[in-house]
């Protein structure tokens, strides 16, 4: 096939003097600058959105990624230029990394749509950038392909292998309960995470990666190989590759591979590998960039029929590394081959289903599991809907205590992070393993600005005496790495008025996880007293955080701006 019609290369997208010609023999002159023949200035161009930066561990090593994605490119008769974009580091963020994953996906929509580029590399790994660039090259709608950094490598460490950040949360719960020293802790630290790359296990960026390669944006069998790995390097080579390929034959654009058939293939992937409970808002913000609803409803009802098949941690045993090593993503499609929309479009310019007949020639059983033989014989995730959360709520149930799936209890309230911080560990907070912790106030129209503060810790008075779980209930996030019986994304949020922001300690609470159900036991009456000495937060006085206040959705609506979903 030929070339797409119209301008390519330096000619698309002139800037605007009123003389067109004029136009283009400025930019020449101007990328003449830059030591560039005529010969490359008149080759298509390849952008290639990169996202390094000192504030980002999991891309150390993008720059690297970059030179082998111009290799690929350049091999193929383009030209490649990269340019940068924000950058969010998940650790080095305040108040959080999803407060900005917004702004980068209009940094990155933008500079797509602003700059002359025939289609687009995108590469990133952490945890809201990868989503970021997915929301924006979708709606720039530019021919598009991802490059995930990959993960770490979990590394031996006194008879173990330790690896960010599921073992990050397990040691400092043992600290925390006293049976770890201030000096072991100190050792620990040093050798969780001592490789470039996202987070080890099936954390959120791990998620976010494989969810890429279901929805098709990213070429076959590279989500989950080690950012240290050689496979890496010729996986970013083999990108530039594809991105030049889509520009001779015209696509596929995004609008094209992102479908309401593709979004439920990566519904089914993110349940498969038991995945973060992140992913279920970026998910939804990226389909909702195409008008496609994710309905929580829908969602129950795939995970009733999709197993977890794969061993990992935080809800197995092993890592990313060794899921890579086991036959990849396309060991695990196969293993869903059956429920999986074999029509839809990928990146490749070829279907999932012609992808698929190739088979594979390994897969190792320990670690992604045949659908006879499941971890679980249901998904890692499940919506809740009630009385607490009419507009639903979250748990992923792949790594909770299932002996806490039915119970009533007696709420133990946190007013904001600051208070759980005060108070979690007073000797005198009046709580018991029976309780249920609830945290308000830390969902997207908070101040906060929906951490992952989820993972409420176990008061330190129970914590000693051995307790390792309880049902905690939030209008938080969680990070993808930890575990517990941990209820998410309580929808409305308390800063927005919902129910959540009514409940006062010593009320009771229902959880029927087979039922679907999360009630708070107070009547309407009682109900509609309180709601009447509700305040808001008042609004931010200016900048980024005012628009992001006044125009961020709930989760429902994948915390996304208003103005930014498709229609």
């Amino acid at each position: 096939m030929a070339m797409t019609d119209g301008p390519r290369g330096l000619a698309r997208g002139l800037t605007n003097y009123g003389d067109a010609d004029f136009s283009l023999y400025l930019r020449r002159s101007f990328a003449t600058s830059m030591g560039y023949s005529k010969a490359m200035l008149a080759r298509p161009v390849i952008g290639i959105a990169q996202s390094a930066s000192g504030f980002n561990n999991c891309h150390r090593y993008v720059p690297e990624l970059v030179e082998a994605v111009k290799r690929g490119v350049l091999k193929c008769g383009g030209l490649p230029i990269d340019f940068p974009t924000i950058s969010l580091g998940e650790v080095f963020l305040s108040p959080t990394s999803l407060m900005f994953r917004n702004l980068m996906a209009i940094d990155v929509e933008e500079m797509i749509r602003a700059q002359p580029m025939d289609a687009v590399v995108l590469i990133g790994g952490c945890d809201k950038t990868v989503p970021a660039q997915l929301m924006g090259a979708i709606s720039a709608d530019v021919p598009a392909i991802q490059l995930v950094t990959g993960p770490m490598m979990a590394m031996p460490f006194r008879g173990e292998r330790l690896g960010a950040c599921t073992d990050c949360r397990r040691f400092w719960g043992k600290y925390r309960a006293g049976e770890v020293s201030d000096e072991g802790i100190d050792d620990i630290e040093g050798n969780l995470a001592t490789t470039a790359g996202t987070c080890a296990v099936m954390g959120t960026a791990s998620t976010m990666a494989c969810i890429t390669e279901g929805l098709g944006m990213s070429l076959p069998d590279t989500a989950a190989i080690p950012a240290v790995h050689a496979d890496r390097i010729r996986a970013a080579e083999a990108t530039g590759v594809c991105a030049m390929e889509m520009i001779k034959t015209g696509g596929p654009r995004p609008s094209e591979i992102v479908t309401a058939k593709s979004v439920e293939n990566a519904l089914r992937v993110l349940l498969a590998i038991g995945g973060s409970t992140n992913a279920i808002i970026h998910l939804t913000a990226i389909a909702g960039r195409r008008g496609i609803r994710i309905a929580l409803e829908h969602l129950n009802r795939l995970s009733d029929e999709t197993p977890v098949l794969i061993d990992l941690k935080p809800t197995g045993n092993h890592y990313m590394q060794d899921f890579h090593a086991a036959g990849g993503m396309t060991a695990l499609l196969l293993e869903l081959k059956d429920l999986l929309h074999l029509d839809c479009m990928t990146v490749t310019g070829e279907t999932l289903g012609v992808r698929l007949a190739r088979g594979t020639p390994f897969v190792d059983r320990a670690v992604i599991r045949s659908r006879p033989e499941p971890i679980s014989p249901v998904g890692g995730l499940v919506t809740l809907f009630g009385s607490l959360a009419p507009r639903g709520a979250i748990l992923k149930r792949a790594a909770a205590d299932s002996g806490l799936f039915e119970k009533e209890g007696r709420a133990v309230v946190f007013e904001s992070l600051e208070d759980l911080s005060a108070r979690i560990d007073l000797p005198d907070l009046d709580v018991t393993k029976e309780d249920f912790l609830v945290l308000k106030n830390a969902g997207p129209r908070s101040p906060s600005g929906m951490p992952e503060a989820g993972y409420l810790p176990i008061p330190k008075k129970l914590a000693q005496k051995g307790l390792k779980d309880m049902v905690r209930i939030s209008d938080a996030r969680m990070s993808g790495t930890a575990f517990g019986t941990v209820i998410l994304h309580i929808t409305p949020d308390a800063a927005s008025g919902g129910p959540l922001a009514l409940v006062k300690s010593g009320d009771r609470i229902r959880l029927s996880v087979a039922g679907r159900k999360l009630e708070l036991l107070v009547s309407e009456a009682e109900l509609a007293r309180r709601r009447e000495s509700f305040k808001p937060p008042p609004l931010p006085p200016r900048g980024y955080a005012r628009l992001y206040n006044e125009h961020i959705l709930q989760a429902d609506g994948g915390c996304d701006f208003d103005f930014l979903r498709g229609g």
